[in-house]
Formats: C-alpha cells, structure tokens, sequence
C-alpha cells in the first residue's frame, strides 16, 4: 500500500466524520450551472467559482476539451439534472500547448512509460514496447488558448443535441493571478437564442 493511497483513505475518514447534511444535497445541482474545465492540479473549481458542494456539475478533462465525452456530461447535466448555463474554462500555462499530436503519437510509438521534457521538447526515456494505438486518437492539444476556447463553445453551440437557449460562456484561468478571463469571441458564439 502506498503512503499516497493511505493519506486519501485517512482524509476520507475525516472527511466522512463529519458529513452530516451533506448526505440530504439533492442530486441536480442547487445553482443550475455546470463548467467544463482542464484537469491540471492547479485548478481548483470550487474556489475559483465560489462552489460548495451541490452547487454546480464540474466536468474535467486534459485541456477542458469539449470532447464527445464532454458534450455527453453536459447533455445529461442539462437533460436529465436541470442546468441551465455552462462555462467552458481552459488555463494560462496548460500542458496541453507543449505538445501536438505527431508527438503524442511518437511518444506512445516508442514506449508507454512516463515521458520527460526540457528545453529541447519531449523524450521519451522509457524502454519499449510501445504502441501506435495513439494514432487513432485526436489528442485535443492546443495551439492558442483563446482560439481552442472559441472552438469548443463552437462546437457545444452547434451540437444537435445542445438546446439553443443554453448560454456558453468562453475563459480563460490565469495561473499566476487565479483571476478568470472572458473570451469576449467565445461568449458571444454561445449567446443563447
């Protein structure tokens, strides 16, 4: 067992303790909002948002893609839990803009361990064998955060299963100063009709 595992089962404890009304949130979230953001350690949603638990769904992925898997989440957020605006927020200093998908791909070519990166890029240190299953994949990286912002709500906006009448709002998180910034193109690809 590892000390990691064993931290997060003592913190859980805790946690569980002291649950109390906790236990009586209803399932649909109490503020009708869901946010589609990145998965970085960095980010905290519920304070950068001002969330409490039952607030708000929190959808995470590498970059805060809308992937279909994302587009799935919101759907059912909206669908089936009641929200009725979204936020999609990428972030400054994302690690999704260090590499494309040639890399990606290359990386997973040559091996499956961990890869490293310098100033030079990416190396994979690793012994194979690798795989190039990767090549089938759109890894979703990101060339400019303000554009991939645009492209997502773009892409919820257009989706036929996205209700025109749910507003998407575009930012973008600053790593250095927690403060979120609008995409002003973004939102207004997602205005609701």
């Amino acid at each position: 067992m590892s000390s990691i595992r064993d931290e997060v089962l003592a913190a859980n404890r805790a946690y569980a303790a002291n649950f109390g009304e906790k236990a009586t949130l209803p399932m649909p979230p109490g503020r009708r909002f869901a946010i589609l953001t990145c998965m970085d350690a960095r980010l905290d949603p519920a304070k950068y948002a001002g969330l409490s638990e039952g607030d708000a769904h929190v959808i995470r992925n590498a970059g805060g893609r809308t992937s279909d898997d994302a587009i799935r989440s919101l759907v059912i957020s909206y669908k089936l839990l009641g929200t009725r605006e979204w936020f999609v927020i990428h972030h400054t200093n994302c690690g999704m803009e260090t590499f494309t998908d040639e890399i990606m791909r290359g990386l997973l070519a040559k091996s499956l361990k961990t890869a490293t990166i310098d100033a030079g890029g990416w190396h994979d240190t690793g012994e194979g064998p690798g795989s190039t299953e990767g090549a089938f994949i759109d890894w979703l990286t990101i060339g400019d955060q303000a554009e991939s912002v645009c492209a997502d709500v773009r892409r919820i906006r257009a989706h036929p299963l996205v209700p025109r009448d749910v507003p998407v709002y575009g930012y973008i998180y600053d790593v250095k100063t927690g403060q979120l910034v609008e995409v002003p193109e973004a939102t207004r690809i997602g205005t609701a009709a």
